[in-house]
């Protein structure tokens, strides 16, 4: 009798999390020699997004093939490039260009997201970003680069969208420019967003010690204005006015992998499939949706899930969970996350702590600093491994919080 398979689309945080969740509701009923989990991305590494800001990108993207060995998940190194959600047969661009067809009884999308930039002339050509590791890694090139450059435009970096990835790459920026060009060099660095002020999605109280944060970094913050052009020196704003700037890097809005659109049923605006509260497609029998590419609700008080390795981590082990309790006659489990805490790094000011969805300051400068160290260093890595200490950690009710 061929095996049953759920194949998981993904390695970043919710595909690994799913793969490991999924394998140990497959051992704890005892079918591990008739379900299998297959697990499908370019290269069997997690990026650790939430870091690509930052200065030093070594041990950015760990490998997670001996993790996934160690469970008994199997590895495909390729591309989905069709879910098959009615054939339930997925199309995959294997890496050395072949194409295969997998069978599966269980799909999860955990692709996770994408970078969406706007239709803005010159922003494809002249802006960098920090998606992903590769962009992160021109970005650092590029900046390397500054120290030969003799124009005053060199020492100006201006980052677009305050968001929390804008706001941990402008307060960043200015301890990055000076270590490449000086400590006496003349520095600027300036944070542009449409928004009628800088952090204002971050709530009243946690936006006054953000924005206080950059002012003694000496981020300079232009609120309401877009960047309606960017050209290989500078950029021009909805305002007319115009900033000379060597580096250009674009931080706003994010959209689900295009995977997603493959999924019958509601999305959302970013692309997110509406799931329900076991994280399947409603209007997708079979498939799991996880990660970014899924909103689900967090509580029953009207919150939802964000793009955010915080919630991944759950979505994960839920989806990977229910996928298999299906097949191996577990009972499923509800996905819920009522706890919503933030820990936004501020460069050389330390870092902010909050928790609750109205974002209560807890901890600010170096407490913070220390624990977004440990978050970002430790609690979001993969495990070493090893099979029970994994599967100790991979039940779907699993947490990990401040």
């Amino acid at each position: 009798m061929s095996k049953q398979t759920i194949l998981i689309a993904g390695t970043g945080f919710a595909g690994v999390w799913a793969a490991l969740s999924a394998t140990r509701a497959i051992a704890l009923a005892g079918r591990e020699d008739d379900v299998e989990v297959v697990v499908v991305s370019p290269s069997p590494t997690m990026v650790i997004r939430p870091r690509l800001y930052e200065a030093v990108l070594e041990n950015m993207n760990p490998d997670v093939s001996a993790l996934l060995a160690a469970v008994g998940a199997r590895y495909v190194a390729g591309l989905v490039e069709a879910i098959g959600a009615n054939t339930q047969q997925a199309t995959i661009l294997r890496n050395d260009g072949g194409r295969e067809t997998i069978a599966w009884d269980r799909f999860v999308l955990a692709t996770g997201s994408r970078l969406s930039t706007a239709p803005i002339p010159g922003i494809a050509d002249h802006a960098f970003d920090v998606d992903q590791l590769d962009s992160a890694q021109r970005l650092d090139a590029h900046l390397g680069l500054l120290a030969a450059r003799t124009d005053e435009a060199r020492g100006t970096a201006v980052v677009v969208g305050g968001g929390f990835t804008g706001l941990e790459g402008a307060a960043e920026m200015p301890e990055r420019l000076r270590a490449i060009l000086g400590k006496d060099a003349p520095i600027r660095v300036v944070i542009v967003d449409p928004a009628e002020q800088i952090a204002a999605e971050m709530g009243a109280d946690a936006a006054v010690v953000v924005r206080g944060a950059l002012d003694e970094l000496g981020v300079e913050q232009r609120p309401g204005v877009r960047v309606t052009a960017v050209d290989a020196g500078g950029v021009t704003l909805s305002d007319g006015s115009r900033i000379d700037a060597a580096t250009v890097v674009w931080s706003a809005g994010m959209r689900a992998h295009p995977l997603a659109g493959q999924v019958p049923g509601e999305h959302d605006a970013t692309g997110r499939v509406l799931g329900d509260v076991y994280l399947r497609a409603p209007e997708a029998p079979g498939i799991f949706v996880t990660g970014d590419t899924v909103k689900a609700a967090t509580d029953d008080i009207g919150n939802f899930t964000v793009m955010s390795c915080q919630h991944a981590l759950s979505l994960g082990r839920v989806a990977g969970h229910n996928a298999a309790a299906e097949l191996v006659g577990l009972g499923l489990h509800p996905y819920s996350q009522p706890k919503y805490v933030t820990c936004l790094d501020l460069g050389a000011w330390g870092a902010l702590y909050t928790e609750g969805w109205d974002r209560q300051v807890h901890l600010t400068r170096a407490e913070g600093k220390k624990l977004k160290q440990e978050i970002n260093g430790v609690w979001i890595y993969p495990p070493a491994p090893e099979r029970e200490a994994v599967f100790a950690v991979s039940n779907p009710d699993f947490v990990i919080v401040p």
